[in-house]
């Protein structure tokens, strides 16, 4: 029988469960012997327990078996490639597109990949991998996964809350989405000229063109031929003068037509229908996808994580044979080395590095909790990190030639028609097809490609959602399928607003500041509580276990020191460039920006709150610091979900093997009333080992520690 091996604080292991240790290419790989079928002439519970009765019999616990489930309490991915898909698909989002090539353009070219590799190998890599096997190793989403340090379960609250405030609005873009898919089916693109009086105001740009005047030049920039207006031979000089711009028709059809913007925040209006049927097509697509949780979700992305490729292929190569490309492409990757010396340049690097892998949402802990146990979870992680980088390369190449072309036909520089987010999506896309034979075809495409790169995202931030419920409260696991269609009921409702005239000034407000320097602070929290409070070398022998070999030291000093510095960096570089929330040339009022903050507090004071809760619901005889001890420990139920996993763990003293069998050998504060609690607690645990001395027949000082430890198991 293998004794527990010195070292590490956890539960008591029990000496009666054997092990076998093997040999494969002179690693040493602990296997189990056991299936962890329950058996109840093993003697270790009289009632079948969670960790025991649902375990895929086979004599190799390191052996993936798919099509049944390892965890057949919570389900498991279905196929080899769902997981790594779900994850592509999560980290491979609208950014890649719409923010990634204008950041590089921005910030020195090609110059910009340098910042941009380095931060994706010092925070990218590291954090990513970090938060999967966080939620491999205890098959637990964001809000219970938190047993190694109950004091710090508002971060994953604050992960659920940052998920679904961002999946309200993401959800509104998708909308945005298939408006677009839908117009787009006809035979003449509706923003391709300036003539429908319905959304076309004079100053579109078909009825202001830029001509070379040889008649009658006048100084607010206008050129006539007598009382005839011929168009501008100065646009700029009749902006300064008149205070009007040239406006594209495909940005009077995106203001005027399909979202009806107002003139400002405080001008809301009334849902435009159209939007509210296209938000509603999101909402019960998203439904439809997730009605059976990752059972649905994980075939649903076979589709909605390669098409994205397929089209960019597609798009390339159309794009890089239009007149006038290369010099969109010149600009994207040309480098201006000088640029590496502007802080700026490094912070966006980190940024976008942050927000496009998706870290710090809780959705990493969500997908990777479905896996199982051995999953090779550093490869995935590496392969979708990698992935991600090179979409957001290849990316770059699709957008600035169509950039350059359209550049080309409005005889402007590249300059001055680059732009991100819904700007590029909503405008300059639309812009640059009308004049490519096929426009419909080519729109249709770019809309489809869109929809299918923002859904896998969307699906990951709502099954975040989903898991948090569902994990908190088990007994909602078998009605999943109400559960969800509640959320996206009331997510549509609180939606609305957002298919207001105004609502583009709210989503950018959301998108400012609950997506923002909050997804900071919790990657900052997550990244110190298991590297400090659970312990960073104990998390590495956790991985270890799962991975079946050691990892490399880097990822100590990554996750212990530079991780955390260049989250600290951008944190502080954030509120130091800190600027009111704008939308073009609006800037918001302070009170809209004030709106933002309070959402922004809002999702992360569980983090305070949970801690200040926990310190003051423990043990009133314990002091501040033997409390703090207490609640940064990892209670009895920390650790691998299943029994024949939890055999592996072998460095850690005191590790309880099956706590859910034991569950009934004592009363848990979690279920008991406080005057109660102490002497039916005091009593239970006497038959234990290891809670009364032996030479006086009292709890012993490790057994009054071990009753505190075990408080909050039931609550965390």
């Amino acid at each position: 029988m293998s004794k527990s091996k010195p070292g590490l604080k956890g539960g008591a292991r029990r000496d009666y469960y054997e092990s076998d240790e093997s040999s494969v290419e002179g690693k040493e790989i602990r296997t189990s012997l056991d299936p962890g079928i329950y058996d109840d002439k093993k003697g270790y519970s009289r009632t079948p327990s969670t960790g025991t009765g649902v375990t895929v019999e086979t004599t190799d616990s390191r052996k993936l078996i798919f099509g049944k489930d390892e965890n057949e309490d919570r389900g498991n991915w279905s196929g080899r490639f769902d997981f790594l898909l779900s994850l592509l698909g999560y980290a491979v989002g609208l950014g890649n597109v719409w923010r990634f090539p204008y950041l590089c353009y921005r910030n020195g070219g090609g110059a910009f990949l340098i910042p941009f590799v380095l931060m994706m190998g010092l925070i990218g890599v590291p954090l990513f991998f970090m938060e999967a096997s966080l939620g491999q190793f205890c098959s637990s989403g964001p809000m219970t996964c938190w047993k190694f340090a109950p004091m710090f379960k508002g971060v994953g609250i604050a992960m659920v809350l940052v998920s679904g405030f961002t999946s309200l609005y993401y959800n509104m873009i998708l909308a945005w989405s298939y408006y677009y898919l839908f117009v787009s089916f006809t035979s003449d693109l509706p923003w391709a000229d300036c003539y429908n009086p319905e959304w076309n105001t004079e100053f579109c740009a078909d009825k202001l063109p830029l001509i070379d005047c040889t008649t009658t030049k006048y100084l607010n920039g206008t050129c006539y031929n007598g009382d005839q207006f011929l168009g501008l031979w100065n646009d700029t000089m009749f902006t300064e003068v008149t205070g009007h711009k040239r406006i594209s028709a495909a940005e009077e059809y995106w203001t005027n037509r399909a979202i009806n913007m107002s003139s400002g925040i405080d001008d809301f209006g009334q849902p435009k229908w159209q939007l509210v049927m296209c938000l509603m097509l999101a909402w019960i697509i998203c439904f439809l996808c997730l009605m059976k949780g990752i059972k649905t979700t994980g075939k649903v992305v076979y589709f909605t994580a390669i098409f994205p490729f397929v089209v960019l292929i597609i798009l390339f190569f159309r794009g890089v044979t239009l007149d006038n490309a290369g010099q969109g492409i010149y600009y994207f990757i040309v480098p201006d080395f000088d640029r590496l010396l502007d802080a700026q340049v490094w912070k966006d690097a980190a940024v976008q590095i942050f927000f496009s892998m998706s870290i710090a949402g809780g959705g990493l802990v969500t997908l990777a909790s479905y896996n199982r146990f051995h999953n090779n979870i550093l490869k995935d992680s590496i392969i979708v990190c990698v992935g991600d980088t090179l979409t957001c390369i290849f990316a770059g190449f699709v957008i600035f030639s169509f950039l350059g072309y359209m550049a080309g036909r409005m005889n402007l520089h590249v300059k001055d028609v680059a732009r991100d987010g819904a700007g590029l999506a909503f405008v300059v896309y639309p812009e640059a097809v009308t004049s490519m034979p096929g426009a419909p075809f080519w729109s249709i495409l770019f809309f489809l490609m869109l929809i299918t790169l923002g859904l896998d995202s969307q699906f990951a931030m709502l099954e975040t959602v989903l898991t948090g419920v569902t994990d908190q409260w088990p007994h909602l696991r078998q009605h999943k399928t109400i559960v969800i269609l509640i959320i996206c009921s009331l997510f549509f409702l609180a939606g609305l607003p957002l298919t207001c005239p105004g609502g583009i000034y709210l989503l950018q407000i959301l998108d400012n500041y609950v997506g923002g320097w909050t997804l900071l602070l919790i990657g900052f929290a997550e990244c110190i509580c298991l590297t400090y409070a659970y312990g960073v070398t104990r998390f590495m022998k956790d991985i270890e276990v799962m991975l079946g070999f050691k990892i490399s030291l880097v990822w100590k000093v990554l996750w212990m020191v530079i991780s955390p510095l260049v989250l600290m960096f951008i944190f502080v570089f954030t509120f130091v460039d800190y600027e009111s929330s704008t939308y073009g040339d609006y800037k918001f009022p302070g009170w809209a920006d004030g709106i933002g903050w309070f959402l922004a507090v809002m999702m992360v004071i569980p983090i305070p709150i949970v801690i200040l809760y926990k310190i003051g619901y423990a043990d009133s005889y314990l002091s501040v610091k033997e409390k703090l001890s207490l609640l940064t420990s990892p209670s009895d139920e920390w650790g691998p979900a299943l029994v024949k996993h939890r055999k592996l763990v072998t460095y850690v003293d005191d590790w309880v093997l099956d706590p859910w069998a034991e569950r009934g050998a004592y009363l848990n504060k979690g279920y008991s009333t406080p005057s109660t609690y102490a002497s039916s607690r005091a009593s239970s645990i006497y038959s234990i080992p290891g809670f009364k001395s032996k030479s006086t027949g009292e709890l012993s000082e490790a057994g009054i520690s071990r009753i505190t430890s075990l408080t909050f198991e039931s609550t965390v």
